[in-house]
């Protein structure tokens, strides 16, 4: 009889007979023995009831919150890739919401850019939902310049430079992101930021109006406030004014006690630019926050801008298929490398196969995408965050109190209109 002694630290196992016969040597893969662990380990069963694991990942500390939702840290238990994963109760999900979040996963899945967030996997129990996608471990814009102060405007520059990329990213590819603002751009370095909670997006040409009203309130154009059909494309112009007002004085340009007296704020359009922002500076401000919305500065205007004369607009990665392609014959080399690696894991054509029919809810899926992101980012030169290990726990348990207050607001509620909106429902 034969007794098998499983290693710690090797992916084989192995044993030798009792009467003393040749050992017995058989290749156990990373993916067979999570996929071994997920069914018999009863540490592993029990991680997954108290929901401290969720498919191929494990759970850490909660990061964000929402009215539906948490978001919390996890990490790829093959790869160790830190993501950030969006979790919703389903029992409290209505129609109108459940078509939000299918356009939040269509939008995401539309982009690939490297200040955009990145979705990975989407993940279904019985009660909850789980959105996994790209983790910026550097936190939000909103909670370091309401720590530090605002940013030198060198620094304001390279940042703003890459939110204008990613928006026109987005525009490219008719999605509208209908909720740009501080709290949803967040550090992934020191040099990088990236737009994240789509929420709120829809997909819209640009010729196409939209009637849905919704957003933060501080950020959101005239035309919202009128009740009227309006331009999607306008609509986040605006709110990227607001964005770089906010960076180069720490302050928002509209300013009010109640949501009411903001809307008048922002409907007769007075507002002052601190002294100490450059001259340059102030004059794309106000190109930008342009009452008429044709009035304002087009994307390529503001690339165009003196204030980011020599600034670099970082291009948007190579389209990637959404699963792995059972075509071998017509990947790209990124796309081999990934495949590589996969194998290495032990997940092989078959297995990928069986996964292609699920799109975004296999866990082979959402291996792949990790995979094949990582690849694409090493090639690329994006460097990561890397948090000092002793701040990072502290950060990720703090992060989410100060984001309970600070959500979007559906405009729906300033006061009396001469027609109802339809409002956004806040995830």
């Amino acid at each position: 009889m034969t007794r098998l002694h499983r290693s710690s630290t090797e992916a084989s196992v192995g044993g030798a007979s009792e009467d003393g016969g040749l050992a017995f040597q058989s290749r156990v893969t990373p993916y067979e023995r999570l996929s071994q662990d997920l069914s018999n380990d009863p540490r592993v069963m029990k991680e997954i009831t108290l929901g401290r694991r969720i498919a191929f990942y494990r759970v850490r500390g909660e990061i964000g919150t929402g009215n539906f939702s948490q978001v919390k840290l996890g990490i790829h238990a093959l790869t160790k890739e830190k993501v950030a994963i969006k979790i919703l109760d389903k029992t409290k999900l209505d129609q109108k919401t459940q078509r939000l979040l299918s356009r939040e996963i269509t939008s995401m899945e539309r982009l690939h850019h490297p200040n955009i967030i990145r979705l990975y996997e989407v993940v279904e129990t019985l009660a909850k939902l789980h959105i996994v996608m790209e983790y910026a471990g550097g936190g939000e814009l909103f909670n370091k310049i309401s720590s530090e102060g605002r940013l030198p405007e060198p620094d304001a520059k390279c940042v703003f430079a890459q939110l204008v990329a990613a928006i026109e990213h987005m525009h490219d590819n008719n999605i509208i992101h209908r909720d740009l603002k501080a709290e949803n751009v967040f550090y992934a370095s020191a040099n990088r930021v990236m737009i994240g909670d789509f929420g709120f997006s829809t997909i819209a040409r640009s010729h196409e109006t939209l009637n849905t009203f919704c957003g933060s309130p501080p950020y959101a154009a005239p035309e919202l406030f009128k009740d009227e059909h309006y331009y999607g494309v306008f609509v986040d112009i605006w709110a990227l004014g607001i964005l770089l007002y906010f960076i180069v004085t720490g302050l928002m340009p509209f300013r009010a006690e109640t949501v009411a007296k903001l809307k008048k704020c922002i409907l007769d359009g007075s507002y002052t630019v601190p002294s100490y922002v450059s001259d340059s500076c102030v004059f794309l401000i106000r190109s930008i926050l342009k009452h008429i919305p044709q009035d304002r500065f087009t994307l390529a205007e503001i690339k165009r801008s003196e204030w980011l004369e020599g600034q670099e607009f970082p291009e948007s990665l190579e389209p990637y298929n959404l699963n792995p392609r059972l075509d071998s014959h017509s990947l790209s080399l990124e796309e081999r490398e990934a495949r590589g690696v996969l194998s290495n894991l032990g997940i092989n054509d078959d297995h990928m196969k069986q996964s292609s029919i699920r799109d975004s809810r296999s866990s082979i899926t959402g291996t792949y995408r990790i995979v094949l992101h990582r690849i694409q980012k090493k090639n690329s030169g994006i460097q990561e965050m890397t948090p000092d290990p002793g701040q990072e726990s502290s950060r990720e348990s703090n992060i989410s109190m100060k984001r309970r207050s600070r959500r979007s607001t559906p405009l729906s509620k300033l006061g009396s209109t001469k027609q109802q909106s339809k409002t956004c429902v806040i995830l």
